[in-house]
Formats: structure tokens, sequence, C-alpha cells
């Protein structure tokens, strides 16, 4: 099994879908989905306009839409996202842009319902 990453460098623009299994470094323009059970590293260069499911994610660059992450999100000093997040755990560095609702633990991947209190057992 390799361990090596791909890379969409920042010259790279794609409209539609992503999907990829391990790890994927983009530092290119995404407008759709970015869908993965693997670790995402959105680039300083890189622009993504579409929502993102993904194992874990550290992003230097922008996002423009929801970020869904089985386990860690991590905002770098230079990092923007507008968007929500939910996510088992986030790290936001001085520095970095987050315009959205956040929902971090363990049961981030389920959104709960709006509009209600929870009901009591």
């Amino acid at each position: 099994m390799t361990t090596s990453k791909n890379v969409l460098a920042n010259d790279v623009e794609i409209k539609g879908s992503i999907k990829f299994s391990h790890d994927l470094i983009i530092d290119g323009k995404i407008e759709g989905e970015v869908i993965s059970d693997g670790s995402l590293t959105v680039g300083e260069n890189a622009l993504i306009k579409g929502e993102v499911r993904t194992r874990s994610v550290i992003i230097f660059g922008k996002v423009e839409g929801n970020i869904t992450v089985a386990e860690r999100c991590e905002l770098k000093s230079n990092a923007i996202l507008v968007g929500d997040i939910a996510a088992g755990t986030l790290a936001i560095e001085e520095g970095a842009t987050f315009m959205g609702q956040s929902q971090v633990g363990k049961k981030a991947e389920t959104k709960p319902a709006f509009g209600g209190a929870p009901k009591q057992p």
C-alpha cells in the first residue's frame, strides 16, 4: 500500500464532484462537492465552493460551503471558511476567518433537527 499524497496543483480547475479514498492536497479551484473517507488538505491557493465530507481536513486556503468530518478539522492562520462545520475535533489558529456555525464532538456527523428543544428521556 502506498502512502503518497495526490495533488491537484494551483492551475487545476474542476467543476463537479471529487471522490477519493486516501489523502489529497488541493491547491486549485473546485466547484462541487469533495467526498472521501481519507484526509484532505486545502492549500493556501485553493478555493473550494461546495460541500466537503471527509475523514479529516486541514485548511490553509478558502472554502465556501459546509464541512462534515468524522475526525479533525483544522483552520490554519490564513484560512477562510464561510460555512458550517460538523467535526469530531476542531482547531482554529489565530488569524483564521470562520463565518458559520460549528458542532463539535463525537456525534458531529448527525445534525440535530432545528426548531425545537431536544426531548427529555
